[in-house]
């Protein structure tokens, strides 16, 4: 993969100032693009922490005044062999009004959407999947297959998700089902367990959403491209089995963040986060009996 300037990239570099970090993870070349940001409450991140605790989130990774976590959001990109995928594909500037910078960010970094092969979405909640089609309504990614959970393509596409699902998540399901409804004559199901390519695996994360996966990169000490199975640097990995606001099933969510960070922690195990400070890139490292703290790798 090029940079701007059309030199083959060093094991880490950036490309871009907004979105761009650049690395190598055995044979798969990786560059983290980026998509905005977007704002959550605290009352989401944090609902059931004690007021000191949800005052070190926010001067961290939010804004203490608002009361708004500022989660960014980390798109990476991977060359394998003649393959070109890209995991989530963020808003597209459909959800809230920092975020939709996607196709720039790729243009600065010198990736021709067109020459994408492979889109996978880890799940599809708005900033994750509602850049899916481009403002006059056209495939951003026109050559990929997309690759989904089957489990989530069924939650979201329910013919009768007005009377199944909560009314809060009515506006969400609209849009992915505009969404999965414009590739679903390219789409292909995945199952947990399943390689998208070969050193590239789909993990189950459920819980976040119902069929929410996250994705195992091989070579090295493995990385895991984690989604929103934990989405907060601070809050996710003090307390992993606290409960965070957006998560459909909640229990679930719990057990499969706190597995997949006490297995990244034992492993030491790079994970690559798509809210977390940008290019979102780290490890778990334990603080206690239930408790780690993230600690980002050096560039």
């Amino acid at each position: 993969m090029s940079d701007p300037t059309g030199r083959r990239p060093s094991s880490r570099t950036s490309c871009a100032i907004t979105g761009g970090y650049q690395f190598s993870q055995g044979s798969f070349e990786i560059t983290v693009a980026s998509d905005g940001f977007i704002t959550v409450p605290i009352d989401i991140v944090a609902p059931d922490r004690p007021s000191d605790e949800r005052a070190n989130i926010l001067s961290v990774t939010g804004d203490p005044k608002s009361g708004v976590v500022i989660s960014k959001t980390n798109i990476p990109v991977i060359r394998s062999r003649d393959d070109l995928i890209i995991i989530d594909v963020g808003a597209g500037k459909k959800y809230q009004p920092t975020d939709g910078a996607l196709s720039a960010n790729l243009h600065l970094c010198g990736i021709d959407p067109t020459e994408v092969t492979k889109v996978v979405f880890s799940h599809a909640h708005p900033d994750h999947i509602w850049g899916t089609l481009t403002e006059t309504g056209s495939l951003r990614f026109p050559n990929a297959s997309y690759y989904i959970g089957a489990a989530e393509w069924d939650f979201w596409m329910d013919p009768d998700y007005l009377t199944n699902m909560p009314a809060e998540l009515h506006e969400f399901a609209a849009g992915a089902r505009r969404d999965l409804g414009a590739i679903k004559d390219r789409v292909v199901m995945l199952m947990p367990g399943d390689d998208i390519v070969a050193g590239l695996r789909a993990l189950d994360t459920a819980g976040h959403t119902p069929g929410h996966l996250s994705f195992e990169i091989a070579g090295g000490d493995g990385l895991i491209v984690s989604a929103d199975a934990a989405t907060n640097e601070i809050a996710s990995f003090q307390h992993p089995k606290a409960r965070f606001g957006y998560d459909t099933l909640p229990d679930l969510a719990i057990k499969n963040r706190a597995r997949l960070i006490e297995r990244a922690a034992r492993d030491r195990i790079k994970l690559l986060g798509y809210h977390w400070t940008y290019p979102g890139i780290g490890y778990a490292e334990r603080a206690g009996v239930d408790s780690f703290r993230y600690v980002a790798a050096q560039s």
